[in-house]
């Protein structure tokens, strides 16, 4: 599933824009972060420091990851990562409908 693009430039300016479209700002000028599944240990500590305003890291399991489309590529979960694992994501692609569809769930658990 690819992002959508029949959204207006002011798409994603808020979390709830950008879940609903599957975009990312179009204001943010970093890119996303990524985490290296192969060096994480799990602990969490990058989704209890991500700003609430972009809540873009998510725990599936066993794995902790970056949603792109709601990642502003500020530094907050990298600073507390104590295994250095969380990287600019230069080359970012549009988050697959598995993902999409466990964040949903995740959301409406909220």
């Amino acid at each position: 599933m690819s992002a959508k693009t029949d959204f207006p430039a002011t798409a994603g300016t808020t979390r709830p824009e950008r879940l609903d479209g599957q975009v990312r700002s179009e204001s943010w000028r970093k890119p996303p972060r990524r985490i290296e599944a192969s060096e994480c240990i799990t602990c969490d500590m990058c989704l209890r420091h991500c700003p609430p305003e972009f809540n873009a890291i998510f725990d599936r399991g066993l794995d902790v990851v970056i949603v792109p489309e709601l990642c502003s590529g500020c530094p907050s979960c990298v600073v507390v990562c104590p295994m250095d694992c969380i990287y600019v994501d230069e080359e970012w692609k549009p988050t697959g409908h598995d993902l999409w569809s466990h964040v949903n769930l995740t959301v409406g658990a909220l």
